[in-house]
Parts: structure tokens; sequence; C-alpha cells
């Protein structure tokens, strides 16, 4: 084991001590976000800490084989001891290096996913109404709940921009390497002469932020309007100014929410997923400046930045982060994308032990 990651672990085993003792203390108590705090605390590193004691008991048991390899008699059990225990010394080490990875905190959350149109006109939108669905659809396999927020139909019966909230456990730690470019080749319904065509969406994968207080917004720079919903809704929507527009003046961020009946409750969604955005605009300013030189190897996330190509004539997706390519699109296009996400995660999980190895 590496001394770093020793240091590490030591100094997070007398952490876990401390917090032990703070915990039995009959006072604690009194201060209940403090105690709960603690119990979170406690909760994250104690997983760790077992494993470290794991790791040297094992140590131990190894030293102790060790010496009695100068006994002739027991010098084959001493062996196949220190046999067992160093397997297990290597399996706890990798255990342990996992572990102690740095954790996304939006890693729980739920997100706002956008997808929008890009070059390519209606074939752009076409391709863009079927992310969506596949995105749904994986959402349904993992028992996540998607709640459109608004949505701008094309003529065809794509979609221009489409944004929803996906509501489920761990889906911001699946979707989080989604943001970029999407590009497809193929043969579009429109085009009489067979010849393949490329256009592109873009998508942004925002987590929700826990509550619009946690981002610092100043009520006078926003200007909300309301406005009568377009499309299905029936009479209720069309008479009724429901639909909600803010404007965040600063960062000239636009939000607008149409999918309830009620103004309160679309200004409500609107606000979110501002403070979402506003969020995202803040961490990726934070991340430019603190950026180390080498690039993250599952892509910096930027809107622009293509990142995976769905080629329907060969039936491939290639992810061009990671090279990964598979000759399943129609799975995947049917919300199957648990080989695209885990290699994805896997990746990522490289990098930073790479990293902290380092």
């Amino acid at each position: 084991m590496k001394t770093s990651i020793r240091e590490k672990l030591e100094q997070l085993s007398r952490r876990k001590a401390e917090i032990d003792a703070l915990l039995g203390d009959e006072a604690a108590t009194r201060d209940m976000d403090g105690y709960r705090r603690l119990n979170r605390e406690h909760a994250e590193i104690e997983p760790v800490v077992s494993l470290y004691d794991a790791y040297r008991t094992t140590e131990n048991d190894f030293a102790s084989a060790r010496g009695m390899l100068a006994d002739a008699e027991m010098k084959a059990l001493a062996e196949e001891e220190m046999a067992a225990c160093a397997a297990n010394l290597l399996a706890i080490d990798a255990q342990l290096q996992t572990a102690l990875l740095p954790r996304d905190p939006n890693d729980d959350k739920n997100l706002f996913l956008e997808i929008r149109a890009g070059t390519g006109g209606e074939e752009s939108a076409l391709f863009a109404g079927d992310l969506y669905r596949m995105y749904s659809r994986y959402a349904e396999r993992q028992g996540w709940k998607v709640e459109q927020v608004s949505a701008s139909e094309s003529d065809l019966g794509g979609y221009k921009e489409v944004i929803v909230r996906i509501v489920g456990n761990g889906a911001y730690s699946k979707l989080k390497f989604e943001s970029g470019g999407h590009r497809v080749q193929r043969v579009p319904e429109t085009e009489a002469q067979g010849r393949i065509h490329t256009s592109a969406c873009t998508i942004a994968v925002l987590p929700e932020v826990d509550a619009v207080g946690d981002v610092d917004i100043n009520p006078s720079d926003l200007r909300i309007d309301t406005f009568r919903a377009s499309g299905a809704g029936g009479q209720h929507i069309n008479k009724t100014d429901s639909a909600v527009r803010i404007t965040h003046i600063p960062t000239g961020i636009v939000v607008e929410c149409q999918d309830d009946r009620s103004q309160h409750r679309n200004k409500a969604q609107a606000m979110s997923v501002l403070a979402a955005r506003i969020k995202d605009v803040q961490v990726r300013e934070q991340q430019q400046q603190i950026a180390s030189t080498r690039k993250s190897m599952i892509g910096s996330g930027d809107r622009s930045e293509r990142i995976r190509t769905y080629n329907f004539p060969q039936g491939r997706i290639t992810d061009h982060r990671i090279n990964l390519t598979l000759y399943k699109l129609q799975m995947v296009m049917d919300g199957d994308l648990d080989e695209v996400v885990a290699a994805l995660t896997a990746e990522h999980q490289a990098e930073l032990l790479a990293a902290l190895a380092g």
C-alpha cells in the first residue's frame, strides 16, 4: 500500500474515533443539526475504516505466518497462510482505493435533462425526439420518474427543445456523462434519394439544486412573464395565462414552464430549473479555474463537444471519449444504456484512481 494512502486511512481512523467519542457524549443531542452532521460523516467513513481494520489484521496474520517459517514442521502451513493473506491484502487494497475515491456530492440527486436540436434542421429535431424516448425508456428501466418541464415541438413530430426532470435514486450519477454533442448518421424519412445525412443534438444534464435558496438569486434580477400555454391541454389551458417565462437578467438565462395548469406550480418548476442552470454555470467557472492540464478522460462535458455518434446504417454507436463501439444501436435506442453507462463510470473511476495513486 502506498504511504500516501496509508496516511489518509490513518487520518480517517483517528477521525472516526473522535466522532465516536463526540456521539457518545450525553450533550451530543443538544445541537441536533451538529448531531446529524456527525452521524452522516460517521456513516461515510465507517465502511472505509472497517476495510482498513481488516487490512491491518491481515497484515498481522501475514507477519505471524512468516514468523513460523523457521519451524520445519510448520513451514508448509505458514507458506499456505502467507499466500492466502497476500491474496486478501491485494483484494482489500483494491477495495480501499475505490472507497477513497472523491465522491461527487451530486450523485444521489435528481436531474434536469435538456435536449436541443442542433445542425440538421427537421432531422435533428426528429433525432432529439428519439433521444428523449431513449432516456425515458432508460429511466423506466431504472424505476425513475420522468416529468416533462417544457417542450417545443417541430413540424414533423420531433422536438426543437425538450426539458425533463428525472427523479430517482442515483439518477445523476448514471446520466451525468451524457452532456455534450450527440451526432446521428442515417437516411432521413424525408430523403427520397436514400442518402445518409448527418445531424446533431446537444444534451445538458444538470443536477437538481436541493433548494432554490442554495443559489443566490436576487429577485430584482428576474423578469417574470406569464402567457397562455400552447399545444394540447383543453379549454382551461387556452384561456388562462398559466405558462411562466423567467429571465435571469445578469446571465441571460431564460426558462419557460407550461406543463402544469397551475401558474404557481409552473413558476416553482421554472425557478428550480433556473437555479440548476445558474448552479451549473457557477460550477463550470470553478472547474475552469482549478482544472489541471490533463483533460478528464470522459470529456469536459462542454455542450459543443461531440461525445457520441449513432450510425444507423451500420447499427453502431460510438462514444468518442473512451473509444467504445457497440453494435447494438437499436437496443440502446430502446433504453438499454447500461453497458455505455458502466463503461463511462469505469473509465472515470480509473482516472480518479490514477490521480489518487499519483
